[in-house]
């Protein structure tokens, strides 16, 4: 973990292997063009991330997206106003703050390769969700199929931001395969293909971006206005890697004894009638690919919304849960592949 200096050491030696000698002519060879080495560097960088989040998750105790959120917080006390303009200066200060913590962590390593492969790597680590997600979906399908509500209603705020306490085994279910398919996006694809193609700026800036909209982006009195900025980034951030996810879960949908065919289908029908511009791509897919029916009428915090049904078959069940959790992991992998290859081929 981040903070040891043994591991710090060995990590760097591991990843000192894999990456050329810049004071040798290997660089010349091995990473042909002027801006190959970092760029390279950054694939290595981000796969190494990806292990790390594999391994380890996301820490109970000083995550740097929670002390961003902390920042944010306390930024928001000043310049909260139940005005656009308002959301739209700290969404500014609190993105461009991210986006030029990567920018200075680029320029400060652009004559290492190895340095660049760490600190891609540990920003990977940071704004990956992917391992906490597949986790928290199998503690709910374990509550779930040992007939335990009130555990499971107890654990899906870790999941979304959903009123559990009326909820029952089905519309748990529910819930968990909708935050599965929009957090497999927001928590896996979208940072990955944003650190593919922009570097450790594309990943700090985007999971800035997808924060802000989680704490202030919602419609509420309070952030109807304040919060317009943040949802509007967080939906702009998302517009490939919505689609990318939609794409690739249909591709996978074997993997959870599901049909390409259905899948492609429900997406391309239904993708486009949720609410969100980007969620729907997601929802639809899942739907398409587990055979099942999402959407309907959801309560957050007293506020209730009704969403368009999306897809043809009956509503989750508890086993439908572990599928979901299956078609996760699949999309995941796949998405590390794609952004993997992104990266690696970027000049």
């Amino acid at each position: 973990m981040p903070g040891s200096t043994p591991t710090k050491m060995v990590f760097v030696t591991i990843l000192s292997d894999f990456l050329p000698d810049s004071s040798s002519g290997v660089t010349k060879t091995f990473l042909p063009g002027r801006r190959a080495g970092p760029v390279r560097a950054e694939a290595v960088g981000m796969a190494a991330g990806v292990a790390l989040d594999l391994m380890a998750g996301d820490p109970r105790r000083g995550h740097p997206v929670a002390g961003f959120g902390r920042a944010a917080g306390l930024l928001e006390q000043r310049l909260y106003g139940d005005a656009r303009a308002n959301g739209v200066a700290h969404a500014g200060i609190c993105v461009g703050a991210a986006l030029g913590l990567g920018l200075v962590a680029q320029r400060v390593t652009r004559h290492s390769p190895v340095g660049r492969a760490v600190v891609t790597a540990a920003a990977t680590w940071a704004v990956l969700g992917g391992t906490t997600l597949a986790r928290e979906g199998a503690a709910m399908a374990e509550a779930l199929e040992a007939g335990d509500v009130e555990r499971a209603r107890t654990r899906l705020p870790h999941l979304c931001g959903r009123d559990p306490s009326g909820l029952d085994g089905p519309q748990l279910a529910r819930a968990t395969v909708e935050s599965l398919a929009e957090n497999t996006s927001d928590a896996v694809v979208a940072p990955l293909l944003w650190g593919a193609v922009a570097g450790v700026p594309g990943l700090l800036a985007y999971r800035a971006a997808n924060t802000l909209d989680a704490m202030v982006g919602h419609r509420s009195p309070r952030y109807e206005r304040f919060g317009w900025a943040a949802a509007r980034l967080d939906d702009v951030a998302n517009l490939a890697p919505a689609r990318l996810t939609g794409l690739l879960t249909v591709l996978a949908a074997p993997l959870a004894g599901g049909s390409v065919r259905r899948a492609a289908a429900v997406l391309r029908r239904d993708g486009h009638r949720h609410p969100s511009p980007n969620a729907g791509r997601c929802e639809a897919a899942f739907a398409g690919a587990l055979d099942v029916t999402l959407g309907g009428t959801n309560v957050y915090g007293g506020r209730v919304e009704h969403r368009p049904e999306l897809g043809d078959g009956g509503e989750p069940a508890v086993r439908d849960v572990r599928r979901a959790v299956r078609l996760t992991r699949a999309v995941s992998l796949a998405a590390v592949v794609v952004a993997g290859i992104v990266a690696w081929r970027r000049r």
